[in-house]
Protein backbone atom coordinates (compact mmCIF):
# COMPACT_ATOMS: atom_id res chain seq x y z
CA UNK A 1 0.00 0.00 0.00
CA UNK A 2 0.75 3.55 -0.53
CA UNK A 3 1.66 4.91 2.69
CA UNK A 4 1.17 9.03 1.37
CA UNK A 5 -0.84 11.10 3.53
CA UNK A 6 -2.14 12.44 0.66
CA UNK A 7 -4.52 9.36 -0.21
CA UNK A 8 -7.92 10.01 0.24
CA UNK A 9 -9.73 7.94 2.99
CA UNK A 10 -12.66 7.03 4.59
CA UNK A 11 -13.68 9.88 6.90
CA UNK A 12 -13.68 6.91 9.95
CA UNK A 13 -10.21 6.33 9.87
CA UNK A 14 -8.73 9.13 11.67
CA UNK A 15 -4.98 9.51 11.67
CA UNK A 16 -4.16 6.51 14.02
CA UNK A 17 -1.55 4.49 12.34
CA UNK A 18 -3.26 1.45 13.61
CA UNK A 19 -6.78 2.62 12.11
CA UNK A 20 -5.28 3.89 9.07
CA UNK A 21 -3.60 0.43 8.55
CA UNK A 22 -6.55 -1.73 8.73
CA UNK A 23 -8.24 0.55 7.01
CA UNK A 24 -6.00 0.26 3.86
CA UNK A 25 -5.40 -3.17 4.20
CA UNK A 26 -8.25 -5.19 6.37
CA UNK A 27 -11.15 -3.14 6.15
CA UNK A 28 -13.67 -4.81 3.15
CA UNK A 29 -11.91 -7.32 1.71
CA UNK A 30 -13.91 -10.02 1.50
CA UNK A 31 -12.99 -12.82 4.19
CA UNK A 32 -13.50 -16.30 3.38
CA UNK A 33 -11.89 -18.20 6.44
CA UNK A 34 -13.97 -19.66 9.34
CA UNK A 35 -11.80 -19.21 11.87
CA UNK A 36 -11.16 -15.28 11.24
CA UNK A 37 -14.68 -14.64 10.86
CA UNK A 38 -15.67 -16.16 13.97
CA UNK A 39 -12.59 -13.87 15.46
CA UNK A 40 -14.38 -10.97 13.42
CA UNK A 41 -18.31 -11.30 15.10
CA UNK A 42 -16.48 -12.16 18.46
CA UNK A 43 -14.54 -8.88 18.24
CA UNK A 44 -17.48 -6.85 16.60
CA UNK A 45 -20.09 -7.99 19.69
CA UNK A 46 -16.93 -7.19 22.35
CA UNK A 47 -17.03 -3.76 20.16
CA UNK A 48 -20.07 -2.82 21.57
CA UNK A 49 -20.55 0.73 23.32
CA UNK A 50 -16.89 1.08 22.42
CA UNK A 51 -14.74 2.69 19.36
CA UNK A 52 -13.74 0.37 17.28
CA UNK A 53 -10.33 1.55 17.78
CA UNK A 54 -10.21 0.38 21.68
CA UNK A 55 -10.88 -3.08 20.18
CA UNK A 56 -8.53 -2.71 17.65
CA UNK A 57 -5.70 -1.92 19.94
CA UNK A 58 -6.39 -5.27 22.36
CA UNK A 59 -7.22 -7.62 19.17
CA UNK A 60 -3.75 -9.24 19.92
CA UNK A 61 -4.54 -9.78 23.61
CA UNK A 62 -8.14 -10.88 22.45
CA UNK A 63 -6.17 -13.37 20.17
CA UNK A 64 -3.30 -14.62 22.83
CA UNK A 65 -6.36 -14.87 25.39
CA UNK A 66 -9.36 -16.77 23.54
CA UNK A 67 -6.79 -18.91 22.33
CA UNK A 68 -6.35 -17.82 18.73
CA UNK A 69 -9.93 -17.63 18.45
CA UNK A 70 -10.76 -21.54 18.30
CA UNK A 71 -14.17 -21.83 18.59
CA UNK A 72 -13.74 -25.57 19.99
CA UNK A 73 -11.32 -24.85 22.55
CA UNK A 74 -13.02 -21.45 23.29
CA UNK A 75 -16.74 -23.42 23.81
CA UNK A 76 -15.33 -25.89 26.27
CA UNK A 77 -14.14 -22.42 28.30
CA UNK A 78 -15.46 -22.68 32.10
CA UNK A 79 -15.64 -20.40 34.85
CA UNK A 80 -11.53 -20.55 35.44
CA UNK A 81 -11.49 -19.20 32.14
CA UNK A 82 -13.90 -16.44 32.55
CA UNK A 83 -11.90 -15.25 35.95
CA UNK A 84 -8.78 -15.51 33.75
CA UNK A 85 -10.54 -13.34 31.48
CA UNK A 86 -11.85 -11.14 33.75
CA UNK A 87 -8.30 -10.10 34.94
CA UNK A 88 -6.43 -9.92 31.65
CA UNK A 89 -6.13 -6.39 30.96
CA UNK A 90 -5.47 -7.11 27.49
CA UNK A 91 -9.00 -7.44 26.70
CA UNK A 92 -12.33 -5.96 27.31
CA UNK A 93 -12.99 -7.19 30.77
CA UNK A 94 -16.96 -7.30 30.42
CA UNK A 95 -18.60 -10.23 31.71
CA UNK A 96 -21.16 -9.69 29.23
CA UNK A 97 -18.80 -10.09 26.60
CA UNK A 98 -16.55 -12.29 27.80
CA UNK A 99 -20.02 -14.82 28.05
CA UNK A 100 -20.98 -13.94 24.68
CA UNK A 101 -17.60 -15.16 22.95
CA UNK A 102 -17.54 -18.42 24.57
CA UNK A 103 -21.85 -18.92 23.92
CA UNK A 104 -20.83 -17.76 20.33
CA UNK A 105 -18.19 -20.39 19.66
CA UNK A 106 -20.69 -23.31 21.56
CA UNK A 107 -23.26 -21.58 18.71
CA UNK A 108 -20.63 -21.61 15.94
CA UNK A 109 -20.25 -25.36 16.53
CA UNK A 110 -23.97 -26.33 16.68
CA UNK A 111 -24.21 -24.15 13.57
CA UNK A 112 -21.16 -25.79 11.54
CA UNK A 113 -22.66 -29.46 12.92
CA UNK A 114 -26.27 -28.09 11.02
CA UNK A 115 -25.31 -26.49 8.38
CA UNK A 116 -21.68 -27.23 7.33
CA UNK A 117 -20.03 -23.89 6.87
CA UNK A 118 -19.93 -21.06 9.08
CA UNK A 119 -18.12 -18.73 6.00
CA UNK A 120 -20.97 -20.35 3.44
CA UNK A 121 -23.79 -19.28 5.36
CA UNK A 122 -22.90 -15.92 6.68
CA UNK A 123 -22.02 -15.46 3.16
CA UNK A 124 -25.71 -16.45 2.09
CA UNK A 125 -26.73 -13.55 3.38
CA UNK A 126 -25.69 -11.27 0.34
CA UNK A 127 -26.11 -14.24 -1.99
CA UNK A 128 -22.03 -15.23 -2.06
CA UNK A 129 -21.08 -11.90 -3.37
CA UNK A 130 -19.99 -8.29 -2.08
CA UNK A 131 -22.62 -5.94 -1.93
CA UNK A 132 -20.95 -3.11 -4.06
CA UNK A 133 -22.35 0.04 -2.48
CA UNK A 134 -21.34 3.62 -3.82
CA UNK A 135 -21.63 6.03 -0.90
CA UNK A 136 -20.76 9.23 -1.49
CA UNK A 137 -20.26 10.40 2.38
CA UNK A 138 -20.09 8.63 5.52
CA UNK A 139 -23.38 10.08 6.71
CA UNK A 140 -25.10 8.06 3.73
CA UNK A 141 -24.05 5.13 5.15
CA UNK A 142 -26.57 3.11 7.15
CA UNK A 143 -26.20 1.78 10.21
CA UNK A 144 -28.10 -1.43 9.18
CA UNK A 145 -29.89 -3.05 6.35
CA UNK A 146 -32.90 -5.73 5.52
CA UNK A 147 -29.60 -8.28 5.16
CA UNK A 148 -27.78 -7.35 8.72
CA UNK A 149 -31.40 -7.69 10.24
CA UNK A 150 -31.66 -10.88 8.52
CA UNK A 151 -28.41 -12.20 9.92
CA UNK A 152 -29.17 -11.22 13.05
CA UNK A 153 -32.40 -12.37 13.64
CA UNK A 154 -31.19 -15.91 12.73
CA UNK A 155 -27.80 -16.31 14.39
CA UNK A 156 -29.69 -15.16 17.44
CA UNK A 157 -32.20 -18.04 16.98
CA UNK A 158 -29.42 -19.98 16.64
CA UNK A 159 -27.96 -18.89 20.05
CA UNK A 160 -25.65 -16.38 19.45
CA UNK A 161 -25.48 -13.56 21.47
CA UNK A 162 -23.90 -9.50 21.03
CA UNK A 163 -25.34 -9.75 17.48
CA UNK A 164 -28.19 -7.02 17.15
CA UNK A 165 -28.36 -5.76 13.45
CA UNK A 166 -26.08 -2.70 13.84
CA UNK A 167 -23.17 -5.24 15.05
CA UNK A 168 -24.23 -7.83 12.13
CA UNK A 169 -24.01 -4.09 9.98
CA UNK A 170 -20.36 -3.50 10.99
CA UNK A 171 -19.43 -7.25 10.87
CA UNK A 172 -20.63 -7.03 7.38
CA UNK A 173 -18.68 -4.07 6.14
CA UNK A 174 -15.24 -4.84 8.23
CA UNK A 175 -15.36 -9.00 6.63
CA UNK A 176 -16.32 -7.15 3.06
CA UNK A 177 -19.56 -9.05 2.53
CA UNK A 178 -20.67 -5.02 1.88
CA UNK A 179 -18.32 -2.82 0.22
CA UNK A 180 -18.57 0.50 1.77
CA UNK A 181 -16.03 2.34 1.39
CA UNK A 182 -17.13 5.79 0.27
CA UNK A 183 -16.22 6.01 -3.42
CA UNK A 184 -13.80 8.89 -2.86
CA UNK A 185 -11.88 6.68 -0.78
CA UNK A 186 -8.69 5.15 -2.70
CA UNK A 187 -9.67 1.29 -1.30
CA UNK A 188 -13.38 1.75 -3.24
CA UNK A 189 -11.90 0.16 -6.55
CA UNK A 190 -9.23 -1.66 -4.61
CA UNK A 191 -11.67 -4.02 -2.86
CA UNK A 192 -14.59 -4.05 -5.64
CA UNK A 193 -11.99 -5.62 -7.48
CA UNK A 194 -11.96 -8.29 -5.19
CA UNK A 195 -15.38 -9.45 -5.32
Amino acid sequence: MDDSADLVRCDWSTSDPLYIDYHDREWGVPLHDERALFELLCLEGAQAGLSWITVLRKRDGYRRAFDGFDPARVAVYGEDDVARLLADAGIVRNRAKIGSAIGNARAYLRLADDIGSFAGHLWSFVDGRPVQNRWARLTDIPAETDASLAMSRDLKRRGFTFVGPTICYAFMQSAGLVNDHVVSCFRHGEVAALG
